[in-house]
């Protein structure tokens, strides 16, 4: 029998999307099969999917087709109550839930969202499909526009409707709470509900709640012109633009949407000026109106600049336009990340985890699948947050992994390179707000600069280098954030994305140096399967290790998988299993293996091996019958980097799985090295262990 969570709100625009975004992950990270259904969606007509199930979906990558997640639309409802086949809804909502069941340990419910014409009683419905599935419940409310007395009443009356129907109420959520009346709603929450129950209160977060060109071009109809790849831009402010231009200038603010005739070019060309001028705020977009396009020739003069904001038309006019912006309400859909991460962020903030899962989610997993370990990765990473220094500052996959870091505040961030250029680069990213007070160092304009190249004279100066030469060397960034480490100026280093593994590694091996008692720096990934994560090493560093080195390497990746809570059991690959083969390749891994039993007896090891042997319980059983390894390894030794690297790239590609890493293992300070094809995605994960493996 799956468990489940039934999210459920009081009323439109409750902001539950949040507690759906938190809640899916920390299911995610506890437990092996999560699954997601709404009984009801609201869409127009079925050629329209529904934009929370999209979201989840395409986020937390589901094993789900859309057509499991939901059971009707609010139409389908409408219709079937009119003819007083409320059974009939009933009996489809419960057939689609139980299919899951089968399918999912767990299953998060998500409600009705209170916007179609079913409103007046949808209360009711969340309550019986609640009861009918057995499921207990998270009531959602919101706080904006109401009085703390106002808020309060809607809970209590809301929970008050569940426990009638004898619906297990879990806990009450008052969203969109002005801050500094967080601790009164939550004590007078505590105050009205007689039972022990989870109480949390969210404030109202602004950017969460203003809408983006995307949402303000689907909501007006409106025509983009220009900038479709900038359709996330948040729109917190409007500015009409009908005044003389000393006049409209002033009124601009920042992530404005400027509302201006299309005839008026010297406003149109202003705002896009006054967007990339240092002495004013940069604009979301602009919309033009009355039906007027810019004439051939200005439009030419808008296309050729570096830095365009999107640019919409629109046949209403100025004023009404104007007056319909308010209307607009804001929603998190699956390409507008930015707002996926602070709703995350915002949950881990303000709702008690602890408290919760002390109330319900207290299942333990069995296993560890790659979203467990990836979450248990951001936990840690939050738990004792950690400097982490990113030298290649102006790739744009770094300051877009950096912006998310920031968001869901894992790590403070230091950016190297030329201040003017890595701002500019995040201005025409439109990341400036998650990025706002981000360090950024130019190394040869540093305070430290002279300090950092005299450390590094007196640390070489046996090499003949002069110092002279080590001011030249440490104008280069990898020297600068590797230095960084090394003085504590930084906890850890990332790069790599620009810049060779030679190039990144350097630095380190010359003045960080190896770890007492490690005579080689090695690497491990962890290769994030379908149901398991593995630890492969060394895929990255070491072309062809003695059985001595490969000794060295078993060891660093057994306690790498151990730090990272993965039981190591240690497979020694090779082209034969146990005593069956010959040869000096083999007699390496065997040599190796039996180094590692006299120097850790406690690591359990078997080789040499075969992958098959390795990983397959029947096959290992039947060529080592004796093993605690084979067909149970979780950590892989390549015998050289051939090996190695071939079967890491084999297995990402063809199976689909995550590669986290390299992961260097070995030194003094955590320095670890990207790929050049590397993405935002891993350029975030590298990040995270770096922090850890800094604390």
């Amino acid at each position: 029998m799956s468990r489940a969570i039934y999210i459920a709100t009081v009323e439109a625009e409750s902001g539950k999307s949040i507690i759906t975004l938190g809640l899916m992950r920390i299911l995610l990270g506890r437990t092996r099969k999560v699954g997601y259904f709404r009984p009801i969606i609201e869409v127009p007509d079925k050629t329209k999917k529904d934009n929370h199930i999209e979201t989840v979906l395409s986020h937390f990558k589901l094993d789900m087709d859309y057509e499991e997640c939901y059971a009707l639309t609010g139409n389908e409802v409408i219709k079937k109550k009119t003819k007083g086949n409320d059974s009939d809804i009933l009996d489809i909502i419960i057939k689609k839930y139980k299919a899951l069941e089968d399918r999912f340990d767990f299953i998060l419910v998500e409600g009705t969202d209170f916007s179609g014409e079913a409103v007046f009683v949808e209360l009711d419905i969340n309550v019986v499909i609640a009861k009918n599935l057995g499921i207990p419940v998270i009531l959602v409310g919101s706080g904006k526009d109401k009085s703390n007395e106002e808020l309060v009443t809607n809970l209590n009356l809301a929970y008050d409707s569940f426990l009638d129907k004898e619906v297990k109420v879990l806990g009450i959520v008052a969203n969109k709470v002005e801050e500094q009346q967080i601790k009164t709603v939550a004590k007078s929450l505590e105050e009205a509900i007689e039972e022990k129950i989870f109480i949390g209160v969210i404030p109202m977060i602004r950017s969460l709640n203003n809408p983006t060109i995307k949402e303000i071009v689907d909501e007006l109809k409106a025509t983009i012109l220009i900038g479709e790849n900038k359709l996330d831009n948040q729109v917190e402010t409007s500015a009409v633009g009908a005044m003389q231009l000393r006049n409209f200038l002033i009124h601009l603010k920042p992530n404005c949407l400027v509302i201006t005739p299309g005839d008026r070019a010297d406003i149109i060309l202003t705002s896009l000026q006054a967007s990339i001028s240092e002495n004013y705020p940069k604009i979301a977009g602009i919309l033009l109106t009355g039906g007027l396009l810019p004439e051939k020739p200005i439009m030419k003069l808008i296309q050729g600049l570096k830095e365009v904001v999107p640019i919409l038309a629109i046949k209403n006019g100025t004023f009404e336009v104007a007056n319909k912006m308010g209307a607009i309400r804001s929603h998190i859909y699956p390409s507008n990340e930015q707002k996926i991460y602070t709703s995350l962020n915002t949950f881990d903030k303000y709702v008690n985890i602890n408290d919760l899962t002390r109330k319900y989610l207290t299942f333990k997993p069995k296993g560890l699948t790659p979203r467990m370990f990836q979450y248990n990765l951001l936990k840690r990473a939050q738990k004792i947050k950690k400097h982490i220094v990113l030298p290649e500052g102006t790739d744009e996959r770094i300051l877009l992994a950096a912006a998310r870091l920031k968001v869901l505040d894992v790590v403070d961030i230091t950016l190297l390179g030329s201040k003017s250029s890595i701002q500019e680069k995040i201005k025409e990213l439109g990341i400036s707000e998650n990025l706002e007070n981000v360090n950024i160092i130019d190394p040869v304009t540093s305070p430290k600069f002279e300090d950092y190249a005299n450390t590094f004279y007196k640390l070489r100066k046996h090499k003949n280098i002069n110092l002279n030469m080590a001011r030249d060397i440490m104008q280069d960034v990898s020297f600068y954030g590797t230095m960084m480490v090394y003085k504590g100026d930084a906890d850890g280093m990332v790069s790599g994305a620009v810049n060779t593994t030679q190039h990144t590694i350097r630095p380190a091996l010359q003045f960080i140096k190896t770890k007492p008692n490690v005579s080689v720096v090695s690497s491990v990934f962890f290769m994030c399967l379908d149901d398991r994560v593995s630890v492969f090493g060394d895929c990255a560093i070491n072309p062809n290790p003695t059985a001595e080195q490969l000794a060295e390497i078993a060891i660093s990746s057994a306690d790498s998988s151990a730090a990272f809570g993965i039981e190591p059991k240690v497979a020694m690959l090779s082209y034969s299993s146990g005593s069956s083969g010959s040869g000096a390749d083999v007699d390496k891994v065997r040599k190796a293996t039996e180094i590692v039993r006299q120097l850790r007896p406690d690591i359990k090891i078997e080789g040499p091996i075969q992958y098959d042997a390795a990983v397959d319980i029947k096959i290992g059983k039947k060529k080592l019958p004796n093993s605690k390894v084979a067909g149970e390894a979780s950590v892989f030794i390549f015998p050289d980097l051939n090996t190695g690297n071939n079967t890491y790239k084999a297995v990402q590609r063809e199976t689909g799985a995550i590669a986290i890493g390299p992961m260097l293992q070995g030194l003094n300070k955590p320095v670890n090295d990207l790929s050049r094809g590397c993405t935002v995605d891993d350029i975030f994960n590298t990040v995270i262990i770096t922090s850890i493996q800094a604390q």
